[in-house]
């Protein structure tokens, strides 16, 4: 799968179809924390990482935006520090016209009004009015790794955003994991069809059975159960 299809599929899948698909084949789930917020409702971005540690000035992220390819994604590692914000309008403007998919950052964004105006899709801790007001040296690894919370992102990174939160999966993996979560989704849409159509989920689950059974059995767990009888929420 080349990079446009392996964006093409992610945008079609949702973080919690993922987050089961990474858990379904054994690869770690690496989520940026929950308090890390889209701007607005309706988010959903997808696209290889750019990484880059910010110290106090933007042309780190200038430099990251002019090695970048259209439909990557930006992201920045502010140590989620609470005393500024790192990227504004002109930084969201830069990367919306190079074509980026969007932004993450472990840290405060501001001009919210003029990034909601630019329209591309940022996630962040929030918005705080005041800049940086440092200049730090810069290791020399600034542009090839980032931290998000206790997690470690670099280009052999993909993301994947939406309104529920924010993954990083392995490029090596990243096709195995769409397609794990593509039929996750499609069996859990059959299982809502059916609901609406008037099949309860407890029908389907048999779940007098499964409590007939675990009265017997204690260590029958409730996923077991689903799978010996076909009925799965989401496989």
């Amino acid at each position: 799968m080349n990079s446009d299809q392996l964006h093409r599929t992610y945008l079609g899948l949702s973080t919690p179809h993922v987050a089961d698909a990474c858990m379904r084949i054994g690869v770690p789930v690496r989520s940026a924390p929950a308090a890390t917020r889209p701007l607005w409702a309706g988010t959903h971005f997808a696209g290889p990482a750019v990484p880059t540690r910010h110290y106090g000035s933007v042309d780190i992220f200038l430099e990251a935006i002019n090695n970048s390819e259209p439909g990557d994604v930006l992201v920045v590692d502010n140590c989620g520090r609470d005393d500024e914000a790192c990227v504004g309008d002109l930084i969201a403007l830069e990367a919306h016209q190079a074509g980026l998919a969007g932004i993450v950052i472990w840290g405060y964004h501001r001009d919210s009004a003029e990034l909601r105006t630019i329209r591309l899709p940022i996630v962040s801790l929030g918005a705080f009015p005041v800049g940086p007001q440092r200049l730090e040296p810069r290791d020399q690894d600034a542009l090839t790794q980032a931290s998000v919370g206790g997690h470690t992102i670099t280009h052999n990174d993909f993301v994947l955003a939406d309104d529920d939160g924010t993954l990083f999966i392995p490029l090596a993996d990243a096709e195995a994991v769409a397609a794990t979560a593509a039929a996750i989704r499609d069996t859990e849409r059959n299982q809502a069809a059916l609901m609406l159509h008037g099949t309860p989920f407890r029908t389907r689950a048999h779940l007098a059975a499964y409590l007939t059974a675990r009265a017997t059995d204690t260590d029958l767990t409730f996923r077991e159960h689903l799978r010996n009888h076909g009925a799965e929420i989401e496989e």
